[in-house]
């Protein structure tokens, strides 16, 4: 009993393991959009959090100077706003146009020939 239930976990657990198809190219774009998006949003936490620690800081300032204590603030970058999410996708390219290094010239004969590159004698 014990051996068939190990035996059946292990089926299973293999069969869960098998190798997912590839990717089409539209779940790919939206894997891309979804990573932009994320990015996004995690600059967007980032700004907020800082206008948070900012207005914090704004707070302490004014209460310490109430109370008439010299308290310098420190300098710290401005905090910098996102701005809405915007997306484009890559626009796929041919090799030729995606900048691949090819001579200036026409080709006048291909690439691979069956004549060796040097003829020369075999050590």
């Amino acid at each position: 009993m014990r051996h068939t239930a190990l035996l059946a976990l292990v089926f299973v657990v293999g069969s869960a393991s098998a190798k997912l198809p590839a990717l089409s190219d539209e779940a790919k774009a939206k894997a891309a959009e979804t990573t932009a998006r994320t990015a996004w949003s995690d600059k967007v936490a980032a700004y907020q959090l800082c206008q948070a620690m900012d207005r914090v800081a704004a707070g302490y300032l004014a209460h310490a100077r109430a109370e008439g204590k010299a308290v310098q603030p420190t300098p710290t970058p401005p905090c910098s706003d996102p701005g809405a999410f915007s997306y484009a996708p890559p626009e796929s390219k041919p090799i030729e146009a995606a900048g691949a290094h090819s001579p200036p010239q026409t080709a006048a004969t291909p690439p691979s020939t069956t004549q060796p590159a040097a003829a020369g004698t075999k050590p």
